[in-house]
């Protein structure tokens, strides 16, 4: 049934992804009534399809591709609901694809770590630092299109994909809204894994604490910044990549070492 879930969960996010590409080219204002409703159906059924990944028989399975199709389906949730309000949806040219991807590859793969049991506790810990790390994925992105948009305004050049795209100062505030809504998640992912983790060195913790405690502080300073020295533009885009590569070292850096390098 997962597998089935998952196969039209792809095939719909191909479809709206290609639905959305015709319509831009020719109405690059708010998505239509039937593109949202594919994206929600499409959300509901990825949602349903990670639910399978993860819970299994056997108890949770924390695979990174698991784990991506999960953080896939957050990143594509939070835009949705932002997008309710904002006109973002320019966004899931990007996301769909990557959605359908991550979908295919954890669901042709075998996982690449054994499902364990845990206590409600770490499993909170869990949810609170995916939904860190995709959060500020989402920031990472709109730093991506924030750049693209600079670049374009410079250089006078207006092509469909720019049609799309919000002002300057809406697409800066959104970013800004997401740093921190993801230096607060992440704030509880540290606090939540110094009290419920006994010994980061036998549980293969510590780089991972040591790099997100690093992009706890870029992404600080780059708040820090914002709110005293009214950073934007590029100086907002270097320090949201910083803290964005900190927390791909830390956390898919070391599943990748733990899970295809250290066997």
């Amino acid at each position: 049934m997962t597998s089935f879930f998952a196969v039209s969960a792809i095939a719909i996010y191909l479809l709206a992804f290609g639905y959305q590409v015709s319509q831009l080219r020719k109405h690059p204002g708010t998505p239509t009534t039937a593109f949202q409703l594919s994206a929600a159906v499409a959300i509901v059924l990825h949602g349903v399809t990670v639910y399978g990944f993860l819970f299994t028989l056997e108890g949770l399975d924390l695979s990174l591709l698991k784990v991506c199709a999960l953080i896939s389906l957050v990143i594509n949730l939070v835009l949705f609901i932002s997008g309710l309000k904002k006109p973002i949806h320019s966004l899931y040219l990007f996301l769909f694809p990557i959605s359908a991807v991550s979908l295919f590859a954890a669901l042709t793969t075998p996982s690449t770590k054994a499902a364990v049991v845990i206590p409600p506790t770490i499993e909170a810990h869990v949810l609170i630092s995916i939904l860190a790390y995709s959060t500020l994925a989402i920031a990472a992105l709109q730093a991506l299109f924030i750049g693209y948009q600079n670049w374009q305004l410079k250089h006078k050049h207006q092509n469909f994909l720019m049609r799309t795209f919000p002002p300057l100062q809406s697409m800066e505030a959104l970013l800004f809204e997401l740093v921190w809504a993801g230096e607060i998640l992440l704030t509880l992912s540290l606090i939540s894994g110094f009290l419920f983790y006994e010994d980061f060195f036998t549980q293969h913790l510590l780089h991972k604490v040591v790099f997100s405690m690093v992009a706890w502080v870029f992404y600080g300073c780059l708040l820090w910044g914002r709110h005293f020295q009214g950073w934007r533009g590029n100086t907002a885009i270097r320090w949201t990549w910083a803290g964005f590569i900190a927390i791909l070292f830390g956390y898919i850096g070391s599943k990748v070492a733990l899970e295809f390098l250290l066997v």
